[in-house]
């Protein structure tokens, strides 16, 4: 995948991070499809995004096949529920040899877990909290340690 190919992207789950990255990946010119359970969830969608939606419950194949997933170049489960991601990321990947499956987690010792299933992961908790230190470490008011200054 080069950084100018336009991809075919499968997004499972529509809540801020999903709508965010359909959004804006929309906008990029990537085809995209959007899955979620609750209809009301594509509020969360621009007037501007241009992909298609499927309302459905993505642990199910019949929905999974419905968005095209293995036509895919992309899946990103974000959903809020960290089994969900694993079982969408799994299948994509497993079942549909989707090239690239990205999921997120929340619960940071499962990361691990996901990693080796071969799955790229995104933890929300673990990036907050490098930021967080990392801007503490710049006003002094923790060494790399984590001691007081």
């Amino acid at each position: 995948m080069s950084p100018n190919q336009k991809l075919f992207i499968v997004i499972v789950g529509c809540g801020r991070l999903g709508s965010y990255l359909a959004n804006r990946l929309s906008s990029e010119g990537h085809s995209i499809v959007i899955v979620d359970i609750n209809e009301s969830a594509f509020d969360a969608l621009s007037a501007e995004y241009s992909g298609f939606r499927v309302e459905g419950d993505a642990t199910e194949l019949a929905v999974l096949k419905q968005a095209k997933i293995d036509k895919a170049d992309l899946v990103i489960a974000a959903t809020r529920e960290d089994n969900i991601n694993l079982m969408v990321a799994q299948v994509a990947k497993k079942l549909f040899r989707v090239p690239r499956v990205m999921a997120r987690v929340f619960e940071t010792k499962r990361e691990k877990i996901y990693r080796d299933f071969g799955i790229e992961t995104i933890c929300p908790t673990l990036i907050a909290g490098d930021v967080l230190l990392e801007s503490l470490m710049k006003l002094s008011v923790i060494t790399e340690k984590g001691g007081r200054q």
